[in-house]
């Protein structure tokens, strides 16, 4: 079973990523950036869903250290934000993302997404 990696600060939001995907996936969900970087880190999950606003280190921070560890770097990360504005799609590619996901979730987005980078 694939592993993925939920980091979202609003209980709500990760709550709703559960329960759309803890059928198909084993899931490990963090609750700020620097939790989620550490929890990557150790378990090297096959695909990572993170928002951009997180409290003690943003996404956009998240994703830096990420690429910038080997065995991090290649490891799919889809942003999950609801600062959807003009270009933040672009980016968000540009700081390392692999793609995009605006809030609020489009369930069938998401999961074309996820298909997408675990096929």
């Amino acid at each position: 079973m694939k592993k993925i990696l939920i980091v979202e600060d609003v209980e709500m939001n990760r709550d709703l990523l559960i329960q759309l995907l803890e059928d198909r996936y084993e899931l490990i969900e963090a609750a700020d950036g620097r939790q989620g970087l550490e929890l990557a880190a150790r378990e090297r999950p096959d695909l990572i869903l993170l928002d951009i606003s997180l409290p003690e280190m943003d996404g956009w921070e998240v994703i830096h250290k990420f690429r910038e560890e080997e065995g991090l770097r290649h490891t799919p990360v889809i942003a999950v934000t609801a600062h959807a504005m003009t270009g933040d799609e672009a980016k968000a590619h540009a700081s390392g993302f692999d793609d995009y996901l605006a809030k609020p979730i489009d369930e069938e987005e998401l999961w074309a997404k996820i298909d997408k980078h675990l096929a």
